[in-house]
């Protein structure tokens, strides 16, 4: 009776589309195509040259796709199955160079452009119509120096790649908790992950990265090289250019781990509750506890616990975890040592963003009486609905980095909470959002912000995006009048430019 089992089957034939099979058959663009319907960044509907699209594709070395080609549904594909979009045309870039000439080309035609590495993007931000669409997944690459505890990632690789290849030297950084998500959207909105209380968030542990900016350039950016926009790129999204190249630092740790869920009857909710606000903030470093309270679709039986990751020495786990199976004996306590990397992989056939789905979130601090019982009382079930709250723990290591030291401002909250509702793609969803929404009014007085890589379209408000980056936000207004002047890089949690 395990969390998983509850939502893999419904998410398993999502999670089969073509999105997630890599391979694309291309037809070259041979003859010039004939003219394209295209929209600029601020909406305009032009007509696009086929001249200038077959150009483009003489130069670039990977693919062009238009609407006619193979490949161009899988290409535009997104995890949401809400959002299905048409781009006018899809580049897919096989290095930096095709990068540039793609970012170039958007610029000189003033066009809408998407970027697309894994595909999570919950807003649907990865995909547009009638604009062009760079769709990364055919430059992924992971080397790794273990001598030198360092990974370089290419900009569309996967965090599962990472998690492999690092895993194989003993090594680990932060990174995620479904493998197949794309590491440039993860890392660049700050990067929670399993390890995160013991190693910092992935922006904690990313070391240099390479950038084209908005105008067609090449930037290598850290500490000492362009920092300022080494800072806007950990924590600011992909407000600034596209992350074609990312360097981590990599950390020591065992293969092993123990990984599992415990999990109560839904009617002790607040029983549970109480612990965890008491004990999550406590926890040691090495210890991630991120809640869940979940009713699937008919109803039940509905289920409140904890997704584990216990990376610390075996011989304390047991003191370590006894606060949380202090109710007596739970419904699900499959708590057992495992692979790290499967862990990693262990959450792949029930990412919420397989289905249609509605999610609010915000930053926690403190988790009063008063919210426990707004929680508990007000989550409520459906025959074509899954309901589903979660806090993704925060604290530890992340914790003490200050607020100011990356773009990412939210170091002092103890978790970041999402309720969540999905349903089947293709369902009337406004019974559903109308829940969502009403349950989110109980909840939201006692968050603070929200992660943009969670962030939903009625978030993206250019007000609310300068409250959440909080004192972070006039210097990432001064990082976007610099590289990005005209917004080309708008789909986004977006920083608009004064200039």
């Amino acid at each position: 009776m395990k969390r998983r089992a509850f939502v893999k089957s419904s998410f398993a034939a999502a999670l089969s589309a073509p999105a997630f099979r890599p391979e694309v058959l291309f037809r070259p663009i041979g003859q010039e195509p004939a003219d394209v319907q295209a929209i600029t960044g601020d909406g305009k509907e032009f007509t696009l040259a086929g001249k200038a699209i077959k150009e483009l594709g003489d130069r670039l070395h990977g693919p062009l796709l238009l609407a006619h080609d193979e490949g161009y549904d899988q290409a535009r594909t997104i995890l949401n199955p809400s959002f299905d979009k048409h781009p006018a045309l899809i580049a897919q870039p096989t290095g930096t160079a095709d990068v540039r000439l793609a970012v170039d080309f958007a610029r000189e035609h003033n066009l809408l452009t998407a970027v697309k590495c894994g595909g999570h993007s919950f807003s649907g931000k990865s995909t547009c119509d009638k604009g062009i669409q760079i769709d990364l997944s055919r430059f992924r690459n992971v080397r790794i120096d273990p001598a030198a505890r360092r990974a370089w990632v290419t900009g569309g690789s996967l965090l599962g790649q990472l998690d492999h290849e690092a895993m194989a030297y003993g090594l680990v950084t932060t990174m995620g908790t479904v493998s197949h998500t794309g590491v440039g959207g993860l890392v660049t909105g700050g990067g929670f992950g399993r390890v995160g209380r013991r190693f910092g968030l992935a922006i904690d542990n990313l070391t240099a990265v390479n950038v084209v900016t908005a105008d067609g350039e090449f930037h290598h950016a850290d500490e000492h090289d362009n920092p300022d926009l080494f800072w806007g790129v950990r924590g600011g999204g992909g407000n600034f250019g596209i992350v074609t190249s990312f360097e981590f630092q990599l950390h020591p740790m065992q293969r092993q781990v123990l990984g599992g869920s415990i999990m109560y009857p839904i009617e002790r909710a607040k029983e549970f509750l109480d612990i965890y606000a008491d004990y999550g903030v406590q926890a040691r470093d090495d210890l991630t506890l991120d809640f869940v309270m979940m009713i699937p679709p008919g109803g039940g039986p509905g289920v409140v616990g904890v997704s584990v990751c216990y990376s610390g020495p075996p011989g304390e786990a047991d003191r370590a975890l006894a606060p949380l199976r202090s109710m007596g004996t739970p419904m699900v306590d499959d708590i057992q040592p495992m692979d790290y990397v499967a862990l990693q992989r262990s959450g792949d056939t029930e990412d919420f963003r397989a289905r249609a789905a509605y999610l609010k979130s915000g930053f926690l601090g403190e988790m009063p009486s008063e919210l426990i019982y707004a929680m508990a009382d007000g989550i409520r079930g459906h025959p074509a609905r899954a309901t589903i709250v979660f806090i993704q723990q925060s604290g530890g290591k992340i914790g003490r980095v200050a607020p100011g030291a990356t773009a990412f401002s939210h170091r002092d909250a103890s978790g970041n909470l999402l309720a969540i509702a999905d349903w089947a793609y293709g369902d009337e969803p406004s019974e559903h959002i109308a829940y969502l929404r009403s349950y989110w009014a109980e909840l939201e007085r006692f968050t603070q912000g929200y992660y943009v890589n969670d962030a939903a379209e009625d978030n993206l408000t250019s007000a609310s995006v300068g409250a959440n980056y909080r004192g972070n936000y006039e210097r990432l207004v001064r990082i976007k009048n610099n590289y990005d002047p005209t917004n080309l890089f708008r789909l986004n949690t977006n920083v608009v430019p004064t200039m």
